[in-house]
C-alpha cells in the first residue's frame, strides 16, 4: 500500500445518496471523503441507454441544497442527472475522489479498514452509498440460446443499433423493459415483451393527471409507507421483491407502438430459441435481458445481517451490531420514497446526524490526515 489515510468517515459511492450524506455531513461540520470508483462523478447515470428520461419531474429531483436546473414538470434525461451530480459537488465542495473502485472493506480493533487500488483508508465510520444494481442478474438458461442471437441485459443495452435486423424479446416487463420494448419497436423491429404483468399507474406520468398522481405518491410514500406502519412494513417486501408498475409506457402505449405483450416467462431454450413457459418458441435475432440485478457485499470480509430480501439489516440507515457501520439509497430503506432522488435526502440526513451524535474521542484528530 502506497497510503495509509485516517478519517473520521468514509463515504462509499459518490452517486446522490452518498453526495447527500456528504451535504449533511459538511453542514454538521464533521470531516469526511467521498470515493467513487467512477473516473467522473455521474458515470453511473452516463451508462444508461440513452433515451434514458427520469420517471419522476425536475420539481421531486434534486438533492438537499440545490433544486434541480431544469422546468419542474420536466423529466431529465439520464445525462441530465449525471451532469447535475458533478455540479453538485462543485456547488457544495465536495471531498470526492474519483477513480477509487473499493475491492475490500475490514475491521481491526475498532476502526474500519477501506481498501481501494494501492491506498488504505481508516475510519471511525464507513456509509455504504455505493448503490445496489451492481451485478447484472442473467439466467443460466441464457447460456444454451443460439450464439447467433444477440443477448444484452439492459445494463449495457443503450441504443437500437446494438440490435439485429429482425424480432426482438424483452424479458421482463417492469420500467426498463417497458421503456426498451417501446424504443425497439419505434425503431421498426417486431417485439415481444414477456413477464407477468406488474400492474400500472392510472394516468401516464407526463401529464397534468399523472403529475398530480405523482404528488400523492410521494406524499403516502414518504409519510404512510414507512418501516414504522403497519401498511409500510406489509408493502415494503412486495416493492423490494418485485418489479414496479408501468409509468411512462403503459400497456396503451406499447400496444400502440406495435409491441406484442405476453404474460409467461422466458423458462428454457429450443433448439437455440427461448421458450416461454406457455410452451412457445420465440424465433428472434436479439433478446434484451431486463431481469434486474443481484446485490454484491461479498467486499464486505466480516459478517453483517442480512434479511431474507438479501439486503443488510438496519434501521435508519444503521447497520445492527457493527456501531459507525451505515447504508444510505436501499430500497424501502425506512419509506417508499428512500428509492426516489426526491426521497433519498432524508435518509441522508438521519445517517449524518447519527454519525454527529457520536463524540469523537479524545486525543483523535478529527481532520483526515495522511500518514
Amino acid at each position: 500500500m502506497n497510503e495509509i489515510q485516517q478519517h473520521e468517515t468514509v463515504v462509499i459511492g459518490g452517486g446522490q445518496a452518498g453526495l447527500a450524506v456528504g451535504y449533511h455531513l459538511q453542514r454538521l461540520a464533521r470531516p469526511f471523503v467521498i470515493l467513487d470508483e467512477g473516473d467522473r462523478i455521474g458515470n453511473s447515470w452516463r451508462g444508461r441507454w440513452d433515451s434514458l428520461r427520469l420517471y419522476s419531474p425536475a420539481s421531486r429531483d434534486g438533492l438537499p441544497g440545490m433544486p434541480f436546473p431544469a422546468p419542474r414538470t420536466s423529466y431529465p434525461t439520464a445525462s441530465d442527472m449525471a451532469d447535475y451530480l458533478e455540479a453538485y459537488a462543485v456547488r457544495h465542495d465536495l471531498p470526492v475522489r474519483t477513480g477509487m473502485r473499493v475491492t475490500s472493506l475490514t475491521r481491526e480493533g475498532d476502526r474500519y479498514v477501506v481498501e481501494a487500488g494501492e491506498q488504505r483508508l481508516e475510519s471511525a465510520n464507513v456509509v455504504i452509498a455505493n448503490g445496489v444494481f451492481r451485478r447484472p442478474r442473467i439466467p443460466e438458461l441464457a447460456a444454451g440460446i443460439d450464439p447467433r442471437i444477440t443477448q444484452l441485459h439492459s445494463s449495457a443495452y443503450r441504443r437500437p443499433s446494438q440490435l439485429q435486423g429482425g424480432p426482438v424479446l424483452v424479458v421482463g416487463a417492469s420500467h426498463s423493459g417497458s421503456d426498451i420494448a417501446f424504443e425497439a419497436a419505434a425503431a421498426g423491429h417486431h417485439v415481444v415483451l414477456c413477464g407477468p404483468d406488474t400492474g400500472q399507474l392510472p394516468a401516464q406520468i407526463e401529464t397534468r393527471r399523472g403529475r398530480m398522481l405523482f404528488r400523492l405518491m410521494f406524499f403516502a410514500g414518504s409519510r404512510v409507507l414507512t418501516v414504522d406502519t403497519p401498511l409500510g412494513r406489509a408493502a415494503r417486501p412486495k416493492i423490494r421483491g418485485g418489479g414496479g408498475p408501468l409509468l411512462r409506457y403503459r400497456r396503451k402505449e406499447l400496444q400502440a407502438a406495435g409491441v406484442e405483450r405476453v404474460l409467461a416467462r422466458a423458462s428454457g431454450v429450443s433448439g437455440g430459441l427461448p421458450l416461454l413457459d406457455d410452451g412457445r418458441v420465440v424465433d428472434v435475432r436479439s433478446v434484451v435481458w431486463c431481469t434486474g440485478f443481484d446485490r454484491d457485499y461479498s467486499w464486505i470480509r466480516f459478517a453483517i445481517e442480512m434479511g431474507d430480501d438479501g439486503y443488510p439489516v438496519q434501521y435508519r440507515g444503521a447497520i445492527e451490531r457493527r456501531p459507525g457501520l451505515y447504508v444510505v439509497g436501499l430500497p424501502f430503506q425506512h419509506a417508499f420514497t428512500s428509492m426516489l432522488i426526491g426521497g433519498m435526502g432524508r435518509d441522508a440526513e438521519r445517517v449524518a446526524r447519527q454519525i454527529a451524535a457520536v463524540p469523537v474521542p479524545a486525543g483523535r484528530d478529527r481532520e483526515p490526515a495522511t500518514l
